[in-house]
């Protein structure tokens, strides 16, 4: 015995197959492959600053791309005279300070990183 669906109840998720392959073709476009370490051409200072980059930064600041998340984007934040929001020097000693105590709507993380975290941190960012 063999059992037939109905072509009315075919149809509707048919459709929505279609849709959902046509959202994740068009996002997946704005997705570019995350590059390694080696393909970056990070040493290992820099690699150790990605890493920490990854666990705090990244949830607020977008890397590569010039488009914000919750704060300002931190592509070619070193290649700038001054810094976006606070127009403080772009330099490792005002960077530095925004890391360790924060800044308006940024925590403060010199209670979380070190020194040498902090200064793989900003071997990192001035890659970006």
């Amino acid at each position: 015995m063999q059992i037939h669906t109905p072509v009315f109840l075919c149809l509707p998720v048919a459709v929505a197959i279609a849709v959902l392959t046509l959202i994740l073709a068009t996002t997946a476009c704005d997705v570019e492959r995350r590059k390694s370490d080696a393909e970056l051409g990070l040493n290992s200072e820099q690699a150790a600053g990605r890493k920490l980059y990854d666990n705090y930064c990244d949830r607020c600041h977008e890397p590569y791309s010039s488009r914000g998340k919750k704060g300002p984007s931190l592509k070619g934040v070193f290649k700038r005279q001054y810094l976006d929001l606070s127009g403080l020097p772009a330099n490792d000693e005002r960077v530095t300070d925004i890391i360790k105590n924060g800044r308006a709507k940024m925590e403060g993380f010199g209670q979380v990183m070190n020194d040498q975290q902090i200064k793989d941190l900003l071997a990192y960012l001035h890659t970006l």
